[in-house]
């Protein structure tokens, strides 16, 4: 039968060990909490960056001189260009796009544009050109 003191030891043992387990666990979570916060105030830092673009004066947006777009009205008039298929503010790869369709002249599947356009048809670019 152990004494007193060797119940003890082994209890403190123990203890001590658990207690240098919740150490490593604080120390990795405190990391990744620290790369979390990271990400938070980038992703801050580019909504404000937005904000700020999109609040800016027509006067300072390269292509809104012409069309009297006020303030914060660049996205409204990128999205009403975009209904009106006005292709001149659609980026390269999307006009590639809708060139494609219209010179289709039929309904196409994601993975057949993907092959038209050659990108690849693996599932991640027939997803990518599905969101788009």
């Amino acid at each position: 039968m152990p004494s007193l003191m060797e119940a003890l030891e082994a209890r403190r043992a123990e203890v001590l060990g658990q207690a240098e387990r919740l150490r490593e666990q604080i120390a990795g979570l405190s990391e990744e909490l620290s790369r979390a916060e990271e990400r938070l105030s980038r992703l801050q830092i580019a909504r404000e960056t937005v904000e700020e673009v999109l609040a800016a004066p027509s006067s300072s947006v390269p292509g809104t001189e012409a069309t009297g777009v006020g303030a914060g009205g660049v996205a409204v008039a990128l999205v009403k260009a975009e209904a009106e298929l006005d292709v001149t503010v659609m980026s390269p790869e999307y006009r590639e796009i809708i060139a494609l369709f219209a010179t289709s002249g039929a309904a196409m599947r994601c993975k057949e544009v993907c092959r038209h356009l050659g990108l690849g048809t693996e599932p991640r670019h027939v997803e990518g050109m599905r969101s788009s």
